[in-house]
């Protein structure tokens, strides 16, 4: 297996960070959330998540933010002064649209927000994913049981994330997983998540030097790429979120190639 291109430093931050979100998660009322399982919908690419009710309790949200910059603050004290502002800036108001907008992936709205208030560019949509994640883990978990498959282009059934990551488990089974919510569906072996094309002829793998446990799926109809993992190859398997991230180095390969992380479909005849 390929040593991770991710800093042995930021990989111990990440497992600080999902301990924080697996804490978080056990605080929310289970309650909370009531899905609504509407198979029409859904079938049609709705992220069940979008479709579930789901009562965020705002001062947990809030608190969750405090916690995440005294993390990041211990982790690396130089970000003290760049965090200062954020306590301030974020009341229940700002929280509210932080979770509707993290919700949607709409980055024009913190781009926005950055500048507006003067903050580094990676920071209010980072707190806001970050504390997002609970709930829509709990979404998952909720209804993982009904969630079998996904709808090429759609994303994550549960939360909408672009399809990006596969595993590999017993007999060579694909299932697709999502590092956001950590939700997981099956998938065909020769299958783009992307735009359903099924054609071996234009379905490659491309793989990597000295990573016998990973390879790049890739759709020469819409230019699109997953990451396909064979996770028996781990003595212990690690979490979607932190597989995706030490597999980062998958990603650079697939994009300077030319393929993307959300398919355009009709790039070639």
């Amino acid at each position: 297996m390929k040593k991770s291109v991710v800093s042995k430093e930021y990989q111990n931050l990440q497992k600080d960070i999902l301990t924080l979100q697996e804490n978080w998660k056990k605080s929310i009322n289970p309650e909370s959330i009531i899905p609504n399982l509407d198979k029409v919908a859904m079938s049609a690419g709705v992220p069940a998540a979008a479709l579930a009710s789901i009562n965020f309790e705002i001062s947990l949200f809030l608190q969750w933010i405090e916690e995440i910059n005294a993390l990041l603050i211990k982790n690396n004290p130089e970000l003290k002064s760049k965090l200062a502002d954020v306590k301030t800036l974020v009341n229940e108001e700002t929280a509210i649209r932080w979770i509707d907008e993290a919700f949607s992936f709409n980055s024009f709205y913190f781009a926005s927000f950055v500048e507006e208030n003067g903050l580094e560019e990676w920071i209010p949509q980072f707190l806001a994913e970050t504390a997002l994640r609970p709930y829509l883990q709990l979404t998952a978990e909720k209804i993982q049981h009904e969630i079998t498959q996904g709808v090429p282009g759609a994303g994550c059934p549960v939360c909408g994330e672009p399809a990006r990551l596969a595993v590999l488990e017993d007999e060579g089974k694909k299932v697709m997983t999502c590092p956001r919510c950590l939700a997981h569906w099956n998938a065909k072996r020769i299958e783009c998540a992307h735009c359903g094309n099924d054609d071996h002829k234009t379905i490659q793998y491309l793989t990597i030097e000295g990573d016998a446990s990973s390879q790049i799926q890739v759709c020469e109809k819409c230019t699109g790429y997953i990451k396909v993992i064979d996770t028996r190859q781990y003595l212990s398997k690690p979490s979607a979120a932190m597989l995706d991230l030490n597999t980062i180095h998958l990603d650079f390969v697939a994009q300077e190639q030319g393929y993307h992380t959300v398919g355009e479909i009709n790039q070639i005849n």
